[in-house]
C-alpha cells in the first residue's frame, strides 16, 4: 500500500503492477499515473500494467503523454494480449 497524492485528495493504493483508471477523475490521471510509476519502481516493479479503458481514448492520450516524458519509463505499448486489448497499455520501467 502507498500513500498517492492528488491536489488536495490522498489515495491509499496497492501497489500490485496493475491500476485500473476508470474510478479516478480524468483531471487527476497525470498526477496519478506519475505517483504510480514512482511508487511500482521503488517497490522493485519493472512491468506495470495501466487500464486506462477504450472509450474516446482521452484517458489514453493522458496516461501515454505522461509515458512519453518520464524517466523511469522504458517502453510502453498497448495490451493487445489480454482481454483488455487496448483498453490498457504495458509499461517496462528501468
Amino acid at each position: 500500500m502507498a500513500n498517492i497524492f492528488l491536489k488536495s485528495d490522498v489515495f491509499v493504493l496497492e501497489i500490485s503492477g496493475e491500476i485500473d483508471l476508470h474510478t479516478f477523475q480524468p483531471s487527476d490521471v497525470v498526477s496519478l499515473v506519475d505517483e504510480y510509476i514512482l511508487c511500482c519502481h521503488e517497490k522493485g516493479l519493472r512491468e506495470i500494467k495501466i487500464i486506462h479503458g477504450k472509450g474516446k481514448g482521452i484517458l489514453k492520450k493522458k496516461v501515454h503523454s505522461v509515458l512519453c516524458e518520464h524517466p523511469l519509463v522504458r517502453n510502453f505499448y498497448i495490451d493487445t494480449y489480454s482481454e483488455s486489448g487496448w483498453g490498457a497499455t504495458i509499461v517496462e520501467l528501468v
